[in-house]
């Protein structure tokens, strides 16, 4: 399919790596172009340009950091793409972000659908993302060739463009609850003169392991950081969480808290980092 990605942060790249290796036909666009650059060498058009990026595209893939930037690339860019074309809404934007952009979509009388990227930047490369969708069954079928590209699994979670979003949320919300959980528990161990590792082989097999603690925590001990999900990135989202559940009558307790140790992580430098830095809040 021709598909132009606009944004090619982390994910955004990534996915475009995977729609090429699948052989579509990718345009792609980034406000630092520099960004969006090497892309070419993988054999992406590089457009100077949103409005140009989408103008024979069959999907418009959304791979952006917040709700102001996928309002503005939107508005820029919707009058220039194929009036069939679906516009694919992968940016995490929480519940009100993600309404603001059904009603321009309705605005600009563009069909809209969401493929939320649940991974991070090694998945989005290597095509192993789990996708969750949000919008009519049909439309997201027209789009299935794009998901098999950059994903090994989709979940369609309902037929409204939100719903998508709100299992994105929830996901993510274990995601800040069991990385936060890890580096919590390497901390104690550590502190009351244990080899942290040692937390890791207790748990292992049983019916608590988790593949993911491991692999965090293993990022923890080293205390290195990469980044395959940006710490602020995450800070973020937990912002979105937090007011999605407060105004659904959820308790914010643990998200509350949540907050303050990522904000603790990233106030000492570690924003840019994996979110395996928030174990140095402890």
């Amino acid at each position: 399919m021709r598909v132009a990605v606009l944004g090619t942060g982390a994910m955004g790249a990534g996915v475009a790596g995977s729609l090429l290796r699948e052989e579509h036909d990718v345009t792609v666009w980034n406000r630092t172009p520099d960004r969006a650059a090497p892309l070419a060498e993988q054999g992406a058009t590089v457009a100077t340009d949103a409005g140009d990026a989408v103008g024979d595209a069959e999907v418009v893939l959304l791979t952006l950091f917040d709700t102001d930037a996928v309002v503005d690339v939107l508005e820029a860019a919707a009058g220039e793409a194929p009036t069939d074309a679906v516009w694919v809404q992968s940016s995490t934007i929480g519940v009100d972000g993600t309404e603001t952009v059904v009603q321009l979509a309705a605005k600009y009388g563009i069909t809209l659908v969401e493929a939320m990227m649940l991974g991070t930047k090694a998945p989005a490369e290597q095509g192993k993302l789990t996708l969750l969708t949000g919008g009519p069954s049909a439309d997201v079928d027209r789009i299935r060739p794009v998901l098999d590209a950059i994903g090994v699994k989709t979940v369609h979670a309902g037929d409204r463009v939100g719903d998508g979003t709100a299992l994105k949320l929830a996901a993510n919300a274990w995601i800040a609850s069991l990385t936060a959980a890890t580096g919590q528990s390497l901390a104690i161990a550590r502190a009351l003169g244990l080899d942290p590792d040692l937390f890791l082989d207790a748990i292992e097999g049983s019916a608590s392991d988790s593949a993911y603690a491991h692999a965090k925590g293993a990022v923890m001990i080293a205390g290195e950081f990469p980044a395959q999900f940006a710490l602020d990135g995450l800070r973020k989202d937990i912002g979105l969480i937090t007011q999605a559940a407060g105004a659904a009558g959820v308790s914010t307790t643990l998200l509350d808290a949540l907050g303050r140790v990522y904000a603790d992580a990233s106030a000492a430098g570690h924003g840019g980092d994996d979110i395996a830095a928030v174990g140095t809040a402890f």
